[in-house]
């Protein structure tokens, strides 16, 4: 409270305060507190005035009542109360001129209350409390209320309740103030009713508030309540006011913009963002970024309400309106977010003729779909429950790119499910294909092969109904990514010629990248290196032609591991050094954490161990981050890998292992045999020949069963240290069936 009286006791001026917040803040007790606490230093009086702006049944008083009203307090005989505002305000002035007072001007309207009533002596002060921003008022400092922090809101409701034994940290209290909102006004109704029904359990209150159609309706105390509070503030609005702010209610989304409001208002954009500044004036919405409203959830609550008992033909033509905008955006900016290679969906056409956000490059659509993203999720889920199954289907489908390089992919596959659902509630043959291709991509990358099996397999038959051989040859791309991440190359390599074979066909250049750079990766798996480089030599060409940096940033990922393999390590390293830039400029993090990763590798070979150590732990961050399990395993083998070349194996073993388990738990042969190969290494180099003959059998078998050539390396490991290893006659362990090493002599990291 100092600073309310510092101002006042600078001299020269009258220190004015606006206290200004959403109805049932707290703006008058705050006031009277703040009044309370400073009257001592104002011996020549103190006012309090309410000016009524919004008490139910009472018009807001009129300026010259006010001053009326002063007069008679500061004790001037009604007789020698002048008429008139101007008349009326000189004498208030020559009243308490020369004087020190306080002045507490409660729930005014606007300036146009306050301005006559103020005092022109230095050393007075002024709080003035309003639902409305008072800037028309100058030399004024603001104090703007916001709801209470959840702590200090479930303390009141505890201290409000006047109950023994009932504490703040009781999670009942705690969950009845987050559904008051944390609004003071609403909090002390709650408290109200505990305290008045002894009977009444906290907890059996905050769930009927949760499961309550209308929490408004249960947040009164005699004839007050949060309902009327809010009515009086939205009948201070102008008929447009009102309109937009109750179809604002109808947004599902929790941040909106100038654009959303105006697609809900069938208005232009700039007459949205006026109306949006006034409602944000009369604190009816916050700006919690530069151009971006939220209300209240209470006030939500309110507009929905209006909004329901509105014309229903007018509010359902706002909701489609807005679906609209979001889909075309959506749309729009998908056009310049770089699709993943084996990624595909067929756009419909959507005419939007309202105003929309300028969306022609890479970077304003990806910032667009930063900040839209929850608002389009919220879209897809309204959609889907008022059965707009074109929104349904195809926003989805829209955010499918931008959220496979960035994640997060548990909300992705949430919104496929729904788009999945969608389409087969209307029999709509191409959204099932590309939902349930996209789950499967989704799986692939997250590990769960069996459902990405199973969705591809669906996806590929509905594609091959509908005769859309270009959705074919991406999904049967993806199905051969599959086979190649759990090492079923010769499989893999038939699904990549395949879908090279439909891309060609169909004549589309990106397919047949796609699939040729999947190919080169699988070739490269199996040790034919001549063949992967051609392939993935004609993808590059392909890729740049079109123009595509995410496929020429892919390409030259893998450019860069098969030279890696053959020794190439300069050219190795420039390569996956412009993949991750352009990986970066994109802000791919799934592509972004595969380079790090490699580039590690290339760092390890050429002796730059603590360069490596930090790219393999950056891209372990990034695959943690996104919940890519696959990359974990490969990120801990690499890890392990070079704790092994820096003679710490104990490290080494731990991290082995570690990759061990998520690779059995894929069902991921290569980096399972990857990480007993380099348990077996770790005990080698520890001078541990018999610890390590199983772990490094056990990766030979494993290499054998799947024809790469790390099986001819381990095999000439083992007979350099003169261990015996599994014959071609000796059936190994299948990929998927466990192979088990034995036990160590001490559990690995503790040697």
């Amino acid at each position: 409270m100092g600073t309310l009286a510092d101002v006042a006791a600078e001299g020269g001026v009258v220190g004015i305060h606006a206290i200004d917040g959403m109805a049932g803040i707290g703006k008058t007790t705050f006031a009277v507190h703040a009044a309370h606490q400073l009257a001592a230093g104002f011996p020549d009086g103190q006012f309090f005035l309410p000016l009524h702006a919004h008490t139910a049944g009472q018009r807001p008083v009129d300026p010259a009542d006010a001053l009326a009203s002063l007069l008679l307090t500061a004790g001037v005989p009604a007789a020698a109360i002048p008429p008139g505002l101007d008349a009326r305000a000189a004498r208030w002035r020559d009243q308490v001129a020369g004087k020190k007072i306080l002045l507490v001007l409660d729930d005014a309207t606007g300036h146009e209350q306050v301005r006559s009533l103020l005092p022109g002596s230095a050393g007075s002060l002024v709080l003035v409390t309003s639902r409305r921003r008072l800037t028309a008022l100058v030399d004024v400092a603001v104090i703007s209320l916001g709801v209470l922090p959840a702590r200090d809101a479930t303390a009141l409701l505890a201290r409000l309740a006047g109950r023994l034994g009932l504490q703040p940290r009781d999670p009942a209290l705690a969950e009845i103030a987050r559904l008051c909102g944390y609004l003071p006004l609403a909090i002390g109704m709650l408290a109200s009713q505990l305290r008045h029904h002894p009977a009444w359990v906290p907890a059996a209150l905050a769930a009927n508030l949760a499961a309550a159609r209308g929490r408004l309706a249960m947040m009164y105390a005699e004839n007050v309540s949060v309902a009327v509070a809010f009515d009086l503030s939205y009948a201070d609005l102008t008929p447009g006011q009102r309109r937009l702010f109750r179809r604002l209610g109808l947004i599902p989304g929790p941040r909106f913009d100038g654009y959303a409001a105006a697609a809900l208002d069938g208005t232009s954009v700039g007459q949205a963002r006026r109306y949006l500044s006034e409602l944000y004036d009369q604190h009816l919405l916050t700006e919690p970024a530069p151009g971006r409203y939220q209300l209240h959830d209470l006030l939500r609550e309110h507009a929905r309400t209006l909004a329901d008992a509105d014309d229903p033909a007018e509010s359902s033509a706002a909701a489609e309106r807005l679906l609209d905008y979001y889909l075309h955006s959506a749309l729009a900016a998908d056009q310049h977010i770089p699709a993943v290679d084996t990624a595909y969906h067929r756009s419909p056409v959507v005419c939007w003729p309202g105003d929309a956000p300028e969306l022609t490059t890479f970077g304003q659509a990806a910032a667009w779909l930063d900040a839209e993203r929850p608002n389009l999720h919220a879209a897809t889920d309204y959609a889907a429950a008022s059965g707009r199954y074109l929104h349904a289907v195809h926003i989805p489908a829209a955010l499918a790119d931008y959220l496979t390089g960035r994640g997060p992919w548990d909300q992705l596959t949430t919104l496929q499910h729904t788009a999945l659902t969608a389409a087969r509630q209307v029999g709509d043959q191409a959204g099932q294909a590309g939902a349930l291709h996209q789950l499967g991509l989704l799986g692939t990358v997250t590990g769960d092969y069996l459902a990405a099996a199973d969705n591809l397999a669906q996806a590929v038959a509905l594609y091959g109904h509908i005769g859309d051989r270009l959705g074919q040859a991406y999904a049967i791309c993806q199905q051969g990514v599959l086979q190649d991440f759990t090492g079923d190359y010769s499989a893999g390599i038939a699904s990549h010629q395949q879908a090279l074979a439909l891309a060609r066909g169909s004549g589309d250049k990106r397919a047949e990248a796609c699939a040729l750079q999947t190919l080169g990766f699988a070739q490269q798996q199996t040790g034919d290196y001549l063949a992967s480089a051609a392939s993935l030599a004609a993808g590059l060409d392909l890729y740049r032609s079109l123009g595509h940096r995410l496929g020429e940033a892919e390409v030259l990922n893998t450019l860069g591991t098969l030279q890696t393999l053959t020794g190439e390590y300069r050219a190795a390293g420039a390569n996956l050094r412009h993949a991750l830039e352009i990986f970066r400029d994109l802000g791919d993090l799934a592509y972004q954490a595969w380079a790090l990763n490699d580039m590690g590798v290339v760092q390890q070979l050429t002796g730059d161990y603590p360069v490596a150590a930090a790219s393999h732990q950056q891209a372990l961050d990034l695959f943690r981050d996104l919940g890519n399990h696959l990359g974990q395993s490969e990120a801990l083998n690499r890890l392990g890998e070079l704790s092994t070349r820096t003679s710490a194996t104990s490290q080494a073993r731990d991290q082995h292992t570690r990759a061990l388990a998520i690779a059995r738990d894929l069902g991921v042969a290569p980096e399972e045999a990857r990480a007993l190969e380099g348990i077996g290494n770790s005990h080698l180099h520890d001078g541990n020949p018999g610890l390590a003959a199983e772990y490094l059998r056990q990766a030979f078998a494993i290499y054998q069963s799947i024809g790469v050539p790390a099986a001819q390396h381990v095999r000439e490991t083992l007979e350099h240290h003169r261990l015996t290893f599994v014959t071609a006659e000796s059936p190994p362990t299948r990929p998927g069936q466990g192979h088990q090493p034995p036990t160590p002599a001490t559990p690995p990291g503790t040697q």
